[in-house]
């Protein structure tokens, strides 16, 4: 799977299309992420433009150098670019990727559009990639987040405990989430039923 990265992947449905990340969404992603809250639970801070400067170019160098594949997403509803997301920890050798490094405008959030997302990229991984397990993973203090992993059929596996060096310093536990491809057709079936 090395042209995995050198694919040009744009995955849409009636509400979010999701586009590989380049330096022309810039702008737009950082009208999102001047919005402080995003980065409470997340393991890179965003202070200031800087931050975020960093933050953004490394999400594209990871892809040219076949780490992860990250998108940006444009909110088709709200007729504006929401956030980005990526596949990330990928091993096509043991057929599992993660779903992760996912943000959204705070007025976003709770829209449906996450649930759209989450959606384009299981339908890929499962049905494209062909994989046996997708991970997503998330703070274990992030609450919200958490809720919305098992509300689209994700599996808890368990805490992983100081699990991350954050940024600031400070050490992270990460709850652990999974859907294996046995799961896929029912959870398409009912928790996505009308996609």
């Amino acid at each position: 799977m090395t042209d995995f990265f050198a694919r040009e992947i744009i995955l849409e449905n009636q509400r979010a299309r999701l586009e590989p990340l380049t330096k022309e969404h810039y702008p737009g992603l950082w009208l999102v992420a001047q919005q402080r809250e995003i980065w409470e639970f997340t393991s890179a801070k965003v202070n200031n433009e800087d931050d975020f400067k960093k933050y953004f170019y490394q999400a594209i160098e990871e892809r040219k150098n076949a780490l992860s594949y990250p998108f940006a997403i444009y909110d088709k509803q709200a007729n504006r670019y929401a956030g980005s997301t990526r596949f990330g920890n990928i091993s096509f050798e043991h057929k599992r990727l993660e779903i992760g490094w996912t943000w959204y405008h705070p007025d976003l959030q709770r829209t449906g559009l996450n649930r759209a997302c989450k959606f384009l990229l299981l339908c890929y991984g499962f049905e494209e990639l062909a994989l046996k397990r997708i991970e997503l993973k998330t703070a274990s203090t992030n609450d919200k987040s958490r809720t919305a992993i098992a509300k689209i059929g994700a599996m808890q596996e368990g805490l992983l405990r100081k699990h991350m060096i954050n940024e600031d310093g400070s050490s992270r536990d990460s709850v652990l989430f999974s859907i294996i491809d046995e799961e896929w057709p029912g959870i398409k079936k009912t928790i996505f039923a009308g996609y």
